[in-house]
Order: structure tokens, then C-alpha cells, then sequence
């Protein structure tokens, strides 16, 4: 599985082998670095094809200079292709997730902060996992031994921009596809051209005579959906191919099997519960499990997700063990074996082969998990589970109708999200209340999950939400879940710094001279020093504190050093 090399590398900004530094690359200096604006977008790219002797293969890496270990080349080959059961011919694109086994080797991992600060939670570039978006091919060629051209082209990023990337393929993988290597490292020199993405911009992205016009999401949006402003349009040419969003799926396609339960797979999502989807291709596969883990925003999913996984994954003897519970994982697969091996598992989903009429498919039914075959299992979604919430069968209703009067599957995929959105604000809205009452925090969690529930009879869920159910039932088992725990985490860490930026506010709007008039020189010293530690985690957004504080604590700092004496005055402002 070696992967080659060019013989020498090239200039920066020219070829592929051009050798990327590993220094901080702030976004002032990335003109200077070899392959800074790719890295803020793409990890490597890879192509993986299928050889006689070693099967799955990695044959190329771009750029050449960036390193994989053995363990996740072997994963990327083996995730870069369907399995044998889902007998994919023609074009097939899916998307897959893998641990990464070494450290950080991305020049943009230093520069995480400035973009996870502002981007929406589940859109926040991975800090410990690879995402894959693949563009796969198998067709009849006599003149390969085996019959079949099969090839793989895959961009490996740590951006979750899976609609982006899709269309980036499909644009680039036909080509490649069919004139190789030059046209790859054309496009890998138009990507190194790129404006970095930052959150809340419209982006003009050219690529192959085509420029992909797109908004890169911030977390002060609107949580409603709705395409990017038309910028500069009159000076591109060609207009731009606007797309709508970066990230969002085809929600309604992608449920379509199990419309009839997605409250329930909503609420094993909110509450972290192990589920398998078994699906007949890995497109299938990956889209729907993508979905599911969508379904939960604002919140972001704090479980471990797999698109696609197969029998060779390295962590495979991990994720199925036997010998403790499973883990908090949604896994997708299209090896039947995965029945057998998992049967321990809560949840299984086994979707069908889709139909693509304009009639709803048939909808999967429960069935209980005793009712699993190792072979020939029927779609179903298998499960004890019983939802706490009843079913909002006026939903239902509202996506029948528009698919009898063939209403568009975006405007069927944009009421299924609001849906999902409003269930989610509507059972997290009450605790977001009742954390902002809290302040200042208490460090310990557990003494007010009792007074929460009890605030429920008066502000729960029913001021926003319709639907009748045990909700004080799905919050129990919630705050035992990682999506309560992740959601905690976050909040404290937000109120914490909020608190930390009124504090510096109070300090620079308090008379600096009037305090220092009975204090020791300790006691200024040590003022000086805090202030200096606010200023800096303030300067490097991690309070969200206005500029004139920023400039205000600066002068006070300089007041409180000119009051000491010279001595201490060398020591805190040495040459």
C-alpha cells in the first residue's frame, strides 16, 4: 500500500509535492506558505483503486508531502469502496468517518479557535476524527484482468461540508477520471487559491471553469435555511452556481422509508442510544445516518458517528465487543454480517432498497429485536424502545399531501427540518431558561436536576411545543445522556466567560486611582497581573468583550505600572 512520491518537490504554490510548513499559519502570512489556503479546506486528497494482487490500494496522495499513518491509509482504502453486498456500478458518492491515529498535521489546526468560535456547534471543524467524501466508479473495461474499471477519488477534510464537497466531486472526479494526475493537481492548485472559510461570508470558490458561489454558516444565523446573497454576480463570469447550503441533506429522501418514526429516532438521537443502519449501498447508508445526526441542531451531536463502516475498520473489534455495553455510536453498514455481530445492539434500523416514484415508499415498521434473522432480516426498525412523545400525526399529514400534489422534495425536506428544529428549541428552551437563572453558576450540576423538573408544570416544553408525552420522562433520561452532558459543558463554559467579560467591564468602568490609594503593592502587582491574563484571553476571542474594553484595560494596566515604583516597573515591563 506505498503510496508515490514525485521525484522532487516544487516550488510553492506550484506542483503537488511542494512541502507545506507545519508553522502557525495565521491568515495574514498563508500567501507565503506552500498549500495554506487548500489546508483551510482539505486535509489531502486520495485516490484509492483496486489492484489483483493487493486489492484495495492507495494509489496517490495529494499533496504527496502530507502524512498518513499505515493504519489510516488501510482505513481509507477499504472506506474509499463499497463492500461486495452493495454491487454499486456506475457513479456512486458517500461519505465516511475514521479516527485520526496521529497528532495534528494540518497547518490549520492552529487556527481552529478563530473559526469554531464562530461557527455553528455541528459545524466546527473536527478536532480528532477525518471525514471523507468519495466519489466512486465501477463500469465494464475489457481491458482490465478483472473486467471492471474501479476507482475511487476521495477529499479528506475535517469540515462536515458534505454538500460542498459532493458537488466539488462531481464536478472533479468525471475528469479526473478520465484524463488523471494533471487535471488533479490543476484542481488542487485552484483549491490552494481559495479564500479561507469563515463564518457568516459568501464565498466565491472557482474551480474548472466553474465558480461555486456558497455562505459559509455562523452561529448568529437565523436557524431557518435560506440560499447565500447574490454578491459581486455582475463582474463574475461565469455567474456562479449558487449553492444553497454547505452542509444540508435532502432530509425528506433521506427519511422517506421511516417518515412514520422519525420522532422516535429523533428521540433515540437525543438521548445517545447505540443504533445500527443497515443499508443496501453505502450512499444509502451514509446519507441517512448524516440525517439522523443532523436532526438534533442547534444541539450539536456529542456521540460518535459513523456514515459507512465495514468489517475491515480497525476500530471494528472496538465498536462491537461483546464484553461491555455498546457504545454511544451510529453506525452505518450494508455487510449483512453486521446482523449477526451486533445483535447485542438496542436499536437496528434495515432500510430497503430505495424507490425513487413519487409515492412514498412503505414505511418500515417496529418490530421487536427478538425478531432479528441473522439472514434475510426485512426492513424494520428493531427495537424495545417506546417513545415518550406521541406521534405528530398532522406531520404526517402535511408531507402525504405534498407528495399526492407533488409539491418539491426541498420544500418537503425544509418542513421536516423546522419540524425537527422546533422539537429540539421546544425541549432544550427550558433548560437554557432555567441555566440563565442560575447565574453566577454552581460548579456542581446535580443539585438542581430536581428543582429543573419541577419548573417544568409552569414552563416546560407545552408554552412552544403541541405534542402530548412524557416529557419529564425524556428529560430523566436525557441528563444521563452525552448530548446533556455536552450541552452542559458548553453552556458553563459560555456563562463563565460571560462572567469573566462583566467582570473586566466593571473593572475598567471602576475609578483605577481611587482603588489603589489603601492598597499594598502586592495587591497592585497582583492586579496587574490578572488584568494582563483577562486581556490576553480576551484579545484571543475567548471573552466576548467590546474593543473599547480592550483598549480601556490597556490604559488602565499602563496607569497601574506608573504608579510603581522603577524597580517594579523593570520587572513588569522588562526592555
Amino acid at each position: 500500500m506505498e503510496v508515490p512520491v514525485s521525484p522532487g518537490p516544487r516550488q510553492a504554490g506550484g506542483g503537488l509535492g511542494a512541502t507545506r510548513s507545519t508553522s502557525s499559519g495565521r491568515a495574514a502570512r498563508t500567501a507565503e506558505i506552500p498549500w495554506a489556503r487548500f489546508s483551510a479546506w482539505l486535509e489531502c486528497v486520495c485516490v484509492v483503486t483496486f489492484d489483483l494482487e493487493l486489492g484495495q490500494a492507495l494509489e496517490l496522495v495529494y499533496p504527496s508531502d502530507f502524512r498518513l499513518t499505515d493504519k489510516e491509509k488501510s482505513s481509507i482504502c477499504y472506506l474509499a469502496f463499497p463492500d461486495s453486498h452493495s454491487g454499486c456500478l456506475g457513479d456512486t458518492q458517500f461519505s465516511f468517518r475514521m479516527r485520526q491515529c496521529g497528532g495534528q498535521r494540518s497547518l490549520w489546526h492552529d487556527d481552529d479557535q478563530s473559526y469554531n468560535n464562530k461557527a455553528p456547534l455541528a459545524l466546527q471543524r473536527e478536532p480528532a476524527h477525518y471525514l471523507g467524501y468519495v466519489y466512486f466508479r465501477q463500469v465494464k473495461d475489457s481491458s482490465v484482468k478483472r473486467g471492471y474499471f474501479q476507482k475511487s477519488l476521495v477529499l479528506v477534510s475535517r469540515l462536515p461540508f458534505v454538500r460542498l464537497f459532493q458537488s466539488l466531486l462531481s464536478l472533479i472526479a468525471p475528469e479526473y477520471f478520465e484524463k488523471l494526475a494533471p487535471c488533479l493537481e490543476a484542481v488542487c492548485n485552484e483549491i490552494d487559491q481559495w479564500p479561507a472559510p469563515v463564518p457568516g461570508q459568501t464565498l466565491n470558490l472557482p474551480i474548472m471553469g466553474v465558480v461555486i458561489q456558497v455562505r459559509i454558516p455562523s452561529r448568529v444565523d437565523k436557524l431557518e435555511s435560506s440560499p447565500p446573497k447574490q454578491c459581486d454576480q455582475e463582474n463574475l463570469l461565469p455567474a456562479p452556481v449558487v449553492l444553497t447550503s454547505v452542509h444540508e441533506l435532502d432530509l425528506f429522501r433521506c427519511f422517506r422509508p421511516v417518515l412514520a418514526h422519525v420522532q422516535t429516532l429523533w428521540e433515540l438521537m437525543l438521548l445517545g442510544e447505540p443504533l445500527v443502519v443497515l443499508a443496501p449501498s453505502p450512499d444509502v447508508s451514509s446519507e441517512l445516518v448524516l440525517a439522523l445526526t443532523s436532526c438534533l441542531q442547534p444541539l450539536k451531536f456529542c456521540c460518535d458517528f459513523r456514515p459507512y463502516f465495514t468489517i475491515h475498520d480497525s476500530e471494528f473489534k472496538e465498536l462491537t465487543t461483546r464484553t461491555q455495553a455498546p457504545p454511544n455510536v451510529v453506525l452505518g453498514v450494508t455487510n449483512p454480517f453486521f446482523i449477526k455481530t451486533l445483535q447485542h445492539w438496542p436499536h437496528v434500523l434495515r432500510i430497503g432498497e430505495p424507490k425513487m416514484s413519487g409515492d412514498l415508499p412503505k414505511q418500515v415498521k417496529l418490530k421487536k429485536p427478538s425478531r432479528l434473522k441473522t439472514l434475510d432480516t426485512k426492513p424494520g426498525l428493531y427495537t424495545s424502545y417506546t417513545a415518550h412523545l406521541h406521534r405528530d400525526k398532522v406531520l404526517l399529514k402535511r408531507l402525504l399531501k405534498g407528495v399526492q400534489k407533488k409539491r418539491p422534495w426541498d420544500a418537503q425536506s425544509a418542513l421536516l427540518r423546522r419540524h425537527l428544529l422546533e422539537l429540539t428549541q421546544s425541549f432544550i428552551i427550558p433548560l437554557e431558561h432555567y441555566m440563565a437563572s442560575l447565574m453566577p453558576l454552581q460548579k456542581n450540576i446535580t443539585p438542581w436536576k430536581d428543582d429543573f423538573l419541577r419548573s417544568l408544570e409552569h414552563a416546560g416544553p407545552q408554552l412552544t411545543c403541541i405534542l402530548k408525552g412524557d416529557w419529564l420522562g425524556l428529560y430523566r433520561r436525557f441528563f444521563k445522556s452525552p448530548h446533556f452532558d455536552g450541552w452542559y459543558r458548553q453552556r458553563h463554559k459560555e456563562m463563565a466567560q460571560k462572567l469573566e467579560a462583566l467582570h473586566l467591564e466593571a473593572i475598567c468602568e471602576a475609578n483605577i486611582e481611587a482603588w489603589m490609594k489603601d492598597k499594598s503593592e502586592v495587591e497592585v502587582v497582583d492586579l496587574v497581573l490578572k488584568l494582563r491574563e483577562k486581556l490576553v484571553r480576551a484579545q484571543g476571542h475567548q471573552l466576548p468583550v467590546k474593543e473599547v474594553t480592550l483598549q480601556r484595560a490597556q490604559l488602565y494596566i499602563d496607569t497601574v505600572i506608573g504608579s510603581l515604583p522603577k524597580d517594579l516597573q523593570a520587572v513588569l515591563c522588562p526592555p
